[in-house]
């Protein structure tokens, strides 16, 4: 993944700021909302794309564009650096292919243990029953 690539790629924009901050919040935009073009991105290949439109399908737009906005700071730059590393973050998350899962077989102690126990339950419950005196 070439950071410096994705970077160049990314679109920002600064909007007002809703919240706590008083007259400054009404003057100043420092929220930021960061945009990225993921189906027109040349950083990714084809089989990039399809796995990470796949694994964000949920946080991208109908055209496969990523939306993140941010506004826990009061500074426009810090709001800034926060959402490019959120980004960063998603992109890397959303290429990390699974490992399979192997399938095992229970070992014969649980197996024997599990049997026992079901034995113990199931004579406890006998006992439960009304005894016949005839």
């Amino acid at each position: 993944m070439n950071t410096e690539m994705l970077l160049k790629e990314l679109k920002f924009k600064a909007v007002r700021s809703g919240g706590a901050g008083g007259q400054h919040v009404n003057k100043v935009s420092s929220k930021i909302e960061l945009t990225f073009d993921l189906q027109n991105s040349e950083s990714f290949s084809e089989e990039e794309k399809a796995l990470l439109i796949q694994k964000l399908k949920s946080k991208l737009t109908k055209e496969n564009i990523l939306l993140l906005q941010c506004d826990e700071s009061r500074s426009q730059h810090k709001n800034k650096e926060i959402a490019i590393d959120r980004f960063l973050k998603i992109i890397a998350d959303g290429l990390k292919v699974q490992k399979p899962r192997k399938a095992t077989k229970p070992s014969k102690s649980s197996i024997h243990k599990r049997l026992e126990k079901k034995k113990k339950t199931a004579f406890k419950k006998a006992l439960r029953n009304k005894m016949n005196f005839e």
